[in-house]
Formats: structure tokens, sequence, C-alpha cells
């Protein structure tokens, strides 16, 4: 039976939120901080595709993983700032990757 999952989460600096660490954490990768504190989850397992949509004719360092969440750390001073929202989902095993993989372009093209 196909079945999927779907949440919304807030990825606040008031509880913590580092959006760079969440980054490499999400693609697998080693980033950096302003503070100079290197998030390194290269090792990590299991990430079978990372990807940065941006709109169409947007400034080019949108689509670098570094690039854009340093600017938006750097950008979001307040302490409650609301930094990210992640989306987290899981397709049925019944379609194949890039059935998975073109939903979720199709979502988040359609939704943002």
């Amino acid at each position: 039976m196909a079945s999927y999952h779907f949440a919304v989460q807030i990825i606040a600096r008031s509880k913590g939120g580092n959006t760079l660490k969440a980054a490499a954490y999400r693609a697998a990768a080693k980033l950096r901080d302003a503070a100079g504190a290197v998030h390194d989850f290269s090792r990590r397992r299991g990430v079978v595709h990372t990807e940065i949509l941006a709109p169409e004719g947007s400034a080019a360092f949108l689509r670098d993983r570094q690039q854009l969440w340093s600017h938006v750390e750097q950008l979001e001073k307040r302490r409650d700032a609301q930094l990210a929202r992640e989306i987290n989902l899981a397709l049925p095993a019944e379609l194949t990757d890039a059935q998975r993989l073109a939903l979720v372009r199709g979502f988040i093209q359609e939704q943002f």
C-alpha cells in the first residue's frame, strides 16, 4: 500500500537554530559559519539528492549553499528570527527516484 509523510518545521534562532548547520546536515556537506565553526557532515550516508531551487532571474549566489545560508544568517539579526522552513516528506516506494524527484520539484515550483 502506498503511503507518504509530510511535515513542515521552522528553523528558528530562538530554539538554537543555525541554517548553515542544518543545511550541511541535510546535504551531507561541509559548511563554515561566520564565527568560523565548521559543520562537517560530508561523511553522512543516505543523502540521495541535493538541490537548491531559486526563482528564475534571481542572484547566482542563491544557488550556492554556503553563500545562501551565510547571507540568511547575516541578514536576520533578531533573537527570535525564523531563519528557514524545512519541509520533510517521504513519497511512496512504488514511485521511481525520477518520479519522486519530479513530484518534489513540481510541488516546490508551484507552491513557492
